[in-house]
């Protein structure tokens, strides 16, 4: 399962180089930062969703609640998926930003759209993402800072979405526990909550 440890890496990475592109000057227009910028964002939250898998393995497979956050932390995956790809759709065919928050705005205005995609669903993956380390934190799997580094860094992310690198570098520390096996060995629950 190393692969799941070592994709909760490659998101935090993926995502800070999207809030390190954001702040590019230029890279908010239509053009090359935009869509090297929504990639990474959309790399990395795929990778994101392998990471809440190793994260709801490691605390055992059985269990409503765990499957239940696995759920959530999905669900929101998905929303941030498709929001990456409206964004990365609209910037590759709008001449310029007007067009491509005209673009928005038509897609937005689709009943439904807004909390499926934009508001209300993607929250879900930080519920299920803090669920998920938290339960783990509870069985002594990770340390009791990591669910509290996750909380920070989605506050911070949520405060402004200039901190996405400042978050990433959160979720990585917060995650280390995880991605290196810890010091001597990290185990899997074996069944339960």
């Amino acid at each position: 399962m190393a692969a799941g440890r070592r994709a909760l890496g490659w998101a935090t990475g993926l995502l800070a180089v999207y809030g390190l592109v954001r702040l590019l000057p230029g890279s908010r227009g239509v053009g090359i930062g935009w869509t090297v910028g929504h990639l990474a964002l959309f790399a990395g939250l795929a990778l994101l969703g392998a990471g809440l898998v190793e994260l709801w393995r490691l605390g055992g497979r059985t269990g409503a609640w765990g499957r239940t956050w696995l759920g959530l932390g999905c669900a929101g995956v998905a929303a941030g998926l498709a929001q990456a790809g409206i964004d990365l759709y609209a910037n590759a065919v709008s001449a310029d930003r007007a067009a491509r928050s005209e673009l928005f705005d038509r897609v937005q205005s689709v009943p439904g759209v807004m909390p499926l995609v934009y508001s209300v669903v993607p929250m879900l993956l930080y519920v299920g993402l803090l669920a998920l380390l938290v339960r783990l934190a509870l069985h002594r799997t990770v340390p009791w800072w990591s669910p509290a580094l996750v909380l920070l860094g989605t506050l911070a992310m949520g405060a402004s979405l200039d901190l996405l690198a400042l978050g990433a570098v959160l979720y990585l520390l917060a995650f280390r526990p995880v991605i290196t096996g810890g010091r001597g060995g990290l185990r899997a629950v074996p069944s339960g909550e």
